[in-house]
This record gives C-alpha cells, sequence and structure tokens, in this order.
C-alpha cells in the first residue's frame, strides 16, 4: 500500500463508534432494550438488536460528518442488507422467543463538525 493512499485514507472509527452510541442512546429514550451491539456471524454483524415489546429490531447504524458522501441510509446497499438478514437469521436461532416479531430498522446519525448531532430512526426500514 502506498504511503500516499494510507495518507488519504480515514480512520472512520472513532466516528462510527460515537454514532453507534447515540443510536441507543435515542433509542433507549424511545424505550427500547439494547439487547446486543455488533453481534456478529463470521465476518457479518448487525450493529444493534433492540426490543420494545414483543418488537424485535435488528437495527443498522450508518453515520456520517456530512453529506458529501450522500445521506447515510444510502450507504445501506441490498447486499448489506442480506448480510444483516443472514445474522439475524442466526440471532433468531440463538435468542428468539414466540410471539416476537422481527424487522429491521435503520439509524442514521449526522455529526456535523460543530453542530449538534441528528438523528433519524426509520422503523421497519426494510422487508427481505
Amino acid at each position: 500500500m502506498s504511503s500516499l493512499f494510507r495518507a488519504v485514507g480515514t480512520n472512520n472509527k472513532p466516528l462510527g463508534d460515537r454514532g453507534e452510541q447515540l443510536a441507543v442512546d435515542h433509542l433507549e429514550r424511545g424505550g427500547w432494550m439494547v439487547l446486543s451491539r455488533n453481534f456478529r456471524v463470521g465476518r457479518r454483524e448487525v450493529d444493534l438488536v433492540a426490543r420494545r415489546g414483543e418488537v424485535v429490531a435488528f437495527v443498522e447504524v450508518k453515520t456520517r460528518a456530512g453529506l458529501g458522501y450522500g445521506h447515510p441510509l444510502e450507504a445501506i446497499t441490498p447486499q448489506k442488507r442480506r448480510e444483516i438478514q443472514q445474522v439475524a437469521q442466526v440471532w433468531v436461532e440463538r435468542h428468539g422467543r414466540p410471539g416476537d416479531v422481527y424487522r429491521y430498522d435503520a439509524v442514521a446519525v449526522l455529526i456535523p463538525a460543530g453542530g449538534e448531532p441528528q438523528i433519524e430512526h426509520v422503523e421497519d426500514a426494510w422487508r427481505m
């Protein structure tokens, strides 16, 4: 890897971690209980698994510092959705309960430089 490529590349993990914590706080204020963070199956993961009543949501969190690369939710590709579905199926096999209703949610977190974070929770964001 060239030094130019490394110099230009960015480490988005701190931004993503902050966005994920903001999403957790937002969900908990809305009455959700976060059951799992970064539930992994191999290299695939779902960011959050949350429950409110009998609804269990598999939540993908996307964080951006600005809109230069588009809205955060635009980063949830069909391939990413399939991966989340695969991980969700394993979670249900291991932890599911009769009567639970499962769905896929998304949380977009925009953290502009010098501005207040903006959080958008899209319930039942897509169907498989």
